[in-house]
């Protein structure tokens, strides 16, 4: 069994909290730390409260934790979370830039099974069901794929996460771990080339959009888009020799949900049903991952993964060409 810790009471904090709050057998949920103080109402008999983070990391009742703060704090409290032995379910973006997941990578050398960068929507089953899909020899080798994800934000504002720069703010360092990481599932052989890389800035000097496009395995062709400034799609089309796959919801999958085929002979919709949320999922993968039990695939975003996702955003955040 592993007892897991809530590092952060924001947004995600609290869906997190709804995962523990079901009937799952497999996760635990043992403390919360959050700094703010309206947030000491949440103390129970089975859930221990921290104001202070620290506090939480070193308590020897957790195993894992989950981080949920603001982008900026992430390297800090991974480091911290290593140094006392837990396990860690860490908040995308893992870190500000490629340097600090490099120097988070050297932090957890010779740790097996101990993190995963929190981009759920790689544990769903709707992410394995389309992999089974693409396996199928009807629709033959895959040739160029399309991905995005985009909102607008009405006000653009200094102090917002999502604008400040000091704070990890933009678009490419918020939402790009998306797309990379969707084009990355199909990347087998090397890195991934980029060809192409733009961005748009806004009066807060961060990007508030971008797009990219790179080369995956020598022969796919993949576009990527992100956006704090426009409502795209929100969707992923992958191009093959015989057909069309489209996934409607790609990044918060709903618990029923479903995958577009389209070829020369017939068009049909993929149903995937399941009870548990998003974040559900990822948390029962990751806890069985730090458990050493197998997962049959295994598409949790591992260190060596967010290493090289944070690569390519590095080069997009900082490269208009």
């Amino acid at each position: 069994m592993i007892n897991w810790g809530i590092i952060g009471f924001g947004r995600m904090g609290k869906e997190y909290l709804e995962c523990f709050k079901q009937k799952n057998s497999k996760l635990h949920l043992k403390a919360i730390a959050s700094k703010s103080k309206k947030n000491t109402s949440l103390k129970n008999d089975n859930i221990n409260f921290f104001q202070l983070y620290n506090d939480l990391l070193i308590s020897d009742s957790i195993d894992a934790i989950y981080i949920s703060t603001l982008n900026n704090t992430h390297k800090e409290l991974v480091i911290n979370a290593i140094n006392n032995n837990k396990k860690i379910l860490c908040e995308k973006p893992l870190g500000l830039n490629y340097e600090e997941v490099k120097e988070l990578d050297m932090k957890l050398k010779n740790k097996v099974n101990f993190f995963n960068e929190a981009i759920a929507y790689r544990a769903h089953p709707q992410t394995i069901a389309l992999l089974e899909l693409l396996k199928s020899k009807e629709m033959g080798k895959i040739k160029k794929i399309e991905s995005n994800f985009g909102f607008k934000v009405r006000k653009i504002k200094k102090d917002s996460r999502l604008f400040n720069k000091d704070l990890g703010g933009g678009a490419i360092l918020d939402l790009g771990c998306y797309p990379i990481s969707f084009f990355s599932l199909f990347n087998k052989s090397q890195e991934m080339k980029i060809i192409k890389s733009n961005y748009n800035i806004c009066e807060t000097d961060v990007d508030i959009d971008g797009t990219i496009s790179l080369k995956l395995n020598d022969e796919i062709d993949a576009y990527g888009k992100v956006s704090l400034r426009e409502n795209l799609k929100n969707i992923c089309k992958i191009y093959c020799e015989n057909g069309v796959i489209t996934v409607p919801e790609p990044w918060l999958p709903s618990k029923k949900t479903f995958i577009e085929v389209e070829t020369k002979n017939r068009y049909f919709k993929k149903i995937i049903a399941t009870t548990k949320s998003v974040y559900e999922h990822q948390l029962e993968a990751s806890t069985k991952f730090f458990l050493n039990e197998t997962l049959e695939p295994n598409l949790l975003i591992g260190i060596k993964q967010s290493l090289e996702i944070s690569k390519i955003i590095d080069f997009w955040r900082n490269n208009r060409n």
